[in-house]
């Protein structure tokens, strides 16, 4: 390794040697630079899940607007819409075609008696225009009553037990004293809010749900006429809807709205925020104390190298070596205990835990400067002094 390091460097590596030299002071600043990387990594992880699993639902619709209530800061909290609203909107220009989509959660009964619930997505069975080549292709079979596709990779079932389903054969489970029969599939998974996913139409999605009302869907999905500019007419259905009753938006601008709310509104998104800026404070701190700790050691030697008119950028050369040499070997260790864990939370829970390759070179960015900046402010006790008085 020391050849190496003067091969790069150029001269010795005296901030390898200087690091290696106490291979107990050095193996405990690595474990530090370690768990600093796998907190900052864990964090980003569950955060990156909440960030897909409030995406995820948006790709299934195939919409250029949506019109929601003024209170609704997700695609399933707010009030109810009238109805009547997909009727003024389609006498707006540009717009050429709408469907009310309907939204509730209905429990899935598990083997051993526990339950999991199921995000409903509900449309006129006409309405396959709104939805994703993968749905529309099956919505044909949503006509029967009582009929769904269900999410086969819903938390907490086994995919095997779907088998007969993706051969062709119906799956009937019972929800609310009724009997749904799966039809079709779609693959989701678990998020934050729920186990899986459901479609149906909107008349089983009445059945079901007896207390709601056609006239009162969630949401209003619309479609712009060809070469209609979909901000254009989000910005004439503004000026025609009552802004104290609904809010209009484009289905892009509504997924990062609520992706928004959902990372800096939500305890949760928050709480994983403040816990990145956390592990970045931990690593600073730790790689201040070892990189402090050496300095301190090593004065003398730094005193003699000032006494012979080696110059502050001289000395931090060296500590930002020590710096690179913590940050890469401790970040490898970091990293693959981190990857370990993202498998491992993925399978218990179902959660979209993916290490991306934009996470692991901004987290290894971080780690170097964060080591760096602390490497910095650990020899300003060096610049301003004399060397008579550093022995």
């Amino acid at each position: 390794m020391s050849g190496l390091l003067q091969r790069l460097f150029g001269r010795l590596p005296i901030g390898w040697l200087q690091l290696s030299h106490s291979k107990a002071r050095f193996a405990a600043a690595l474990a530090g630079v370690a768990f600093a990387t796998l907190l900052v990594f864990m964090q980003l992880g569950i955060l990156g899940a909440l960030n897909s699993s409030t995406i995820a639902p948006y790709s299934f619709f195939d919409a250029d607007i949506i019109i929601s209530a003024e209170d609704a800061n997700t695609l399933t909290d707010g009030s109810n819409v009238a109805r009547s609203r997909l009727f003024q909107a389609l006498g707006v220009a540009g717009v050429a075609s709408g469907t009310p989509l309907y939204i509730g959660s209905l429990d899935f009964q598990l083997d051993g008696g526990s339950t999991a619930s199921l995000q409903t997505y509900a449309l006129d069975t006409q309405g396959q225009a709104f939805v994703t080549r993968t749905v529309a292709q099956q919505f044909d079979r949503l006509i029967p009553e009582n009929t769904a596709l269900i999410d086969t990779a819903m938390r907490g079932v086994p995919t095997s037990a779907f088998d007969g389903l993706r051969a062709g054969q119906p799956f009937a489970f019972e929800i609310k004293g009724k009997t749904l029969t799966a039809v079709g599939t779609l693959k989701m998974g678990g998020g934050f809010t729920a186990d899986g996913t459901l479609f149906v139409s909107d008349q089983t999605f009445l059945r079901f749900f007896s207390e709601r009302s056609s006239g009162a869907p969630n949401h209003i999905l619309l479609k712009v006429a060809d070469g209609a500019e979909p901000d254009e007419v989000v910005t004439r259905l503004r000026t025609v809807l009552p802004a104290e009753a609904v809010k209009v938006q484009t289905l892009e601008g509504a997924a990062n709205a609520d992706l928004a709310y959902q990372t800096t509104e939500r305890p949760t998104g928050i709480i994983f925020g403040f816990g990145v800026l956390i592990g970045i404070i931990v690593g600073i701190v730790i790689v201040y104390q070892v990189l402090s700790t050496d300095v301190a050691d090593h004065l003398s030697e730094y005193a003699t190298f000032k006494a012979m008119g080696y110059g502050q950028p001289f000395f931090l050369g060296i500590v930002f070596e020590e710096a690179l040499v913590l940050a890469v070997f401790g970040f490898i260790p970091g990293l693959f205990i981190s990857m370990l864990l993202y498998m491992g939370m993925s399978a218990a829970t179902g959660l979209p835990v993916e290490m991306e390759i934009t996470r692991i070179v901004s987290v290894f960015v971080g780690t170097l400067v964060a080591c760096c900046l602390s490497g910095a402010i650990a020899t300003r006790r060096l610049a301003g002094a004399d060397p008579a008085d550093l022995f």
